[in-house]
């Protein structure tokens, strides 16, 4: 063997025979006896003997998997795989014998990578086939051994990842059609994985790399090509980055000091795939590459790229956080903001004000606010909270006062955190009172087109539909307390709200008067509500401990604004039953 192969052979720690192990030199048989039947063309012995060379390496490889804490069981591992290599990287070696065992040999040491020592070995092996092997076969080859592996722990796939990675630059042809299969199986696996409970060998550090490694061999793979193909494949690589920036931010629950260097060599690739801060917060970017890319009757394609609105939103918003991420995205965040702030009505008029055309814009405002929703509630610290909230309501402040009541229900209906809902349902009440406030003055709500949209309100009876979708869940039932309280207490607000102002402005736009609504909220959603509240109360009076006295304190409040609103709507029905009894004896005496 050549010095160079000596090298790498006494690097890997390879077993000598004179002192193998019996599984060792079982292993040596059948890899001889394999490769001479591939040589003599005898398909059939030398199918028989890969699935031998298969379940020999799954056997030693389950009792390793199994006993993790054997240090003689790794060590056995460990000489098996370099056994393996030594002999894939004999020179002596038939390219014929090399290819054929590729298809199974690269799925069957995937399972050692569990196994202490072994993942180096493992990887090494994998990378012996990349770059021997025909680069369109490793890649469907690794693909289907990815797709195979699919599993939360990243150990699994790492090896994998690494081998697509560098075999990718190695495609001679059809580059395009190549890595757009690739792609899916890549984010997919990503996706697959849980980053916050892994506890393997492999870092999740190493696994953004191997995920960065892959895009940047994309890249390289674009200077190749020119035209139409190097435009598609640039638009792939760009989907390809807003997807993992979105599965990635998800992951960082550290500080955000550590992750600026790894979003900002991400964001690096957003100018090469054309993509900008401006054309990604307004979704113009993402819709340009989606349909550069995926076809209508693509639905599986389109599943894998399911993150991309919000890693677009997550892109803008981490170059709002670092400086250094927006310069690599060769981005200003100042300039972006004042083009966003100067011309909010050009965005609007440009579209000229056909309700058709601009709310074909509203699922992508949807997207980018659900996307700030999750900063709301799941950021650690007090800051990323406030400034997504101050965010949030920049946002639905832009939106057309005729579409901002519907995003807000959409956001609610949406959403499954209870707090969420309590704030938004707050917003609503907001919004109603500055109309009101509005009114009062004499003045009205500016529109891009008064003729088409006359007068819009947040006073309808839609609000009451707002109400009842918490107090009287689709589901059915009253609400779930303590958990919901939050949302309960905001729509219990928000109802006292409406009742009190259309009662003192002698209004009804909602509706909340006439007497089938205020029966309908006095024997759905209150006296319900009120029988689950005293029903809770009276369980926990004899309970001291730190739970039950959470729970009185997150009930309590509920309790104060629920019989509030019982004795208002009691007093209401109680002038309309007198009023109804006066006009009977009216008629009576008259007649």
């Amino acid at each position: 063997m050549e010095q160079a192969d000596d090298h790498c052979l006494s690097k890997l720690q390879l077993t000598q025979p004179s002192n193998a192990r019996p599984s060792v030199l079982r292993l040596r048989e059948i890899l001889a006896a394999c490769s001479k039947s591939i040589e003599n063309g005898d398909t059939h012995q030398s199918e028989a003997l890969e699935s031998e060379l298969v379940n020999c390496l799954d056997s030693i490889s389950e009792a390793a998997e199994t006993e993790l804490d054997n240090g003689d069981i790794e060590s056995e591992a460990v000489e098996v795989l370099n056994e393996i290599y030594q002999f894939i990287s004999s020179p002596s070696l038939d390219q014929g014998t090399l290819d054929t065992l590729s298809f199974d040999l690269p799925k069957a040491v995937s399972k050692f990578v569990r196994v202490g020592r072994c993942l180096d070995i493992v990887d090494n092996i994998i990378d012996r086939f990349v770059t021997t092997c025909s680069p369109r076969d490793m890649l469907s080859i690794l693909c289907e051994a990815l797709d195979f592996q699919m599993t939360k722990a990243t150990n699994y796939i790492a090896p994998f990842l690494s081998g697509l990675s560098r075999v990718i630059r190695s495609i001679q042809k059809r580059h395009f059609e190549q890595i757009k299969v690739v792609v899916p199986v890549v984010l997919n696996a990503l996706k697959a994985v849980d980053f916050e409970t892994n506890d393997g060998d492999v870092k999740c550090d190493t696994l953004h790399g191997q995920a960065m490694d892959i895009a940047s061999s994309i890249q390289s793979v674009c200077a190749k090509l020119d035209g139409k193909v190097n435009e598609k494949l640039r638009s792939l690589l760009g989907l390809y980055v807003l997807q993992i920036m979105a599965l990635f931010s998800v992951s960082m629950s550290y500080k955000v000091s550590s992750c600026i260097p790894f979003v900002s060599k991400l964001s690096r690739f957003l100018p090469f795939c054309g993509l900008s801060y401006a054309g990604l917060i307004t979704g113009s970017d993402i819709d340009a590459i989606s349909d550069n890319i995926i076809r209508e009757d693509e639905d599986d394609y389109i599943a894998c790229f399911s993150y991309i609105k919000p890693g677009a939103c997550l892109s803008v918003i981490w170059g709002d956080i670092s400086e250094e991420v927006a310069q690599a995205a060769e981005e200003k965040m100042s300039v972006l903001k004042d083009e966003l702030a100067t011309k909010q009505t050009e965005r609007w008029q440009a579209i000229d004000g056909e309700q058709s055309d601009y709310i074909s814009y509203m699922p992508s405002l949807f997207a980018a606010l659900q996307a700030v929703q999750m900063i709301i509630i799941y950021a650690q610290d007090t800051t990323p909270r406030k400034n997504a909230f101050s965010l949030l309501k920049k946002l639905l402040a832009d939106i057309p006062y005729s579409e901002r009541f519907d995003m807000l229900r959409a956001l609610i209906v949406n959403s499954d955190s209870p707090s969420m809902i309590a704030l938004l349902l707050d917003l609503v009440k907001g919004e109603m009172y500055a109309e009101i406030c509005r009114k009062k003055v004499g003045t009205d709500v500016q529109q891009i087109d008064a003729e088409a949209h006359p007068k819009p309100s947040f006073w309808t009876a839609s609000i009451l539909e707002l109400v009842e979708l918490v107090l009287r869940p689709p589901k059915g039932g009253p609400p779930v307390l303590p958990e919901q309280s939050d949302a309960v207490l905001s729509a219990l607000n928000l109802y006292r709200y409406v009742l009190i102002t259309e009662a003192t402005g002698n209004t009804n736009y909602t509706g909340v008067l006439s007497k089938s609504n205020l029966q309908k909220s006095y024997n759905e959603w209150l006296l319900p509500l009120r029988t689950l509240v005293t029903g809770i109360v009276s369980e926990n009076k004899t309970d001291y401990d730190q739970l039950a006295v959470d729970m009185e304190c997150a009930l309590n409040p509920v309790e104060l604004v629920l019989y509030r609103c019982i004795e208002l709507v009691e007093e209401k029905m109680r002038g309309i039953f007198t009023t109804a009894r006066d006009m009977v004896g009216k008629s009576l005496n008259s007649t």
